[in-house]
């Protein structure tokens, strides 16, 4: 099975475009798999080589609710999509005839929208960082950026120099599965990103320009997505704001903003790079009373 998995894995690699991330989790859950498979004895071949030839729904069963007695329910589901992948593969390369997971649905996972905050309050974080330190110069622009043009956090710290255009104000970003997309920049941003440019000049003594890593941690490194959560979380607290969130907030809120500003949902699809519509739908949501506001101004009968 181990020689499977890691065929399996080239395919996700080179056949799906799964980023390394992705890939990780969708292997580590197949590897728990086999390794429960192992200490319950089951579908074991001579020299303990797991034969998925004998894996059926009673087998696939028992191992979910070993699951469900340790794992949240997200979890399991996840879990259970990378088998369900895995065992579609070995029927379609025909390593197996049937597919023993066909029988299981996924179960429906309800997804808690992000936390995200006020406009008033997206005021106060951005602010709130007031310093002319390297530090906070960098800060700000994380902030600000973030803030403008609701990337993900993965593709901020991606950034190099030779993707944003001060001139036309849009950023060049790799998204998921490595897809490229233009976003526009707000000047504010942009000044921010300017002010850093010349702060990490004297700094650093290095040209602000071509492949060069835009936001830099204090050895001059790229920085790290657990290190732009932590200036994130840092700010909002010494803002007072009582709300515990990470990047993606501000990318949600971002993404709330636009559309309680009258902006179109399938626009701030293209802007946050989501290929599916009902995915804008779940960051986004309208207050009742704005619906209530929208509906007695427009409806004749209202």
């Amino acid at each position: 099975m181990e020689e499977l998995i890691e065929q399996y894995g080239a395919y996700l690699r080179v056949e799906r475009n799964l980023s390394p991330h992705t890939l990780r989790n969708y292997l580590s859950d197949l590897k728990q798999f086999q390794q429960f498979l192992r200490q319950e004895g089951l579908c074991q071949g001579k020299a303990k080589n797991t034969r998925v030839q004998e894996v059926d729904r009673h087998v696939v069963r028992a191992y979910l609710g070993a699951l469900s007695k340790v794992c949240r329910k997200s979890s399991v589901g996840r879990k259970l999509a990378a088998l369900k992948g895995f065992f579609r593969y070995l029927v379609r390369e025909r390593h197996i005839a049937r597919d023993p997971l066909s029988v299981f649905a996924s179960p429906k996972q309800e997804k808690p929208l992000p936390a995200f905050l006020s406009v008033d309050d997206m005021f106060r974080l951005l602010g709130s960082v007031r310093g002319i330190g390297s530090p906070e110069i960098r800060d700000r622009a994380v902030l600000e950026v973030l803030y403008s043009t609701g990337i993900r956090v993965s593709e901020l710290v991606g950034l190099d120099w030779n993707d944003i255009d001060f001139r036309l104000g849009i950023l060049r970003v790799l998204g998921k599965g490595s897809k490229e997309r233009i976003v526009p920049v707000g000047e504010v941003a942009l000044q921010s990103l300017r002010d850093y440019s010349i702060e990490q000049g004297k700094r650093w003594g290095r040209e602000t320009k071509g492949e060069a890593p835009v936001f830099l941690n204090r050895l001059g490194g790229r920085i790290t997505t657990r290190s732009v959560a932590r200036i994130v979380e840092k700010h909002l607290r010494a803002t007072g704001i009582p709300v515990r969130m990470g990047p993606h907030g501000l990318r949600h809120t971002f993404a709330t903003h636009l559309l309680n500003s009258g902006a179109d949902l399938r626009v701030i699809q293209e802007l946050l790079g989501h290929a599916s519509l009902s995915t804008t739908q779940r960051y986004t949501h309208v207050n009742l009373d704005q619906l209530t506001a929208v509906y007695d101004r427009a409806h004749p009968r209202a």
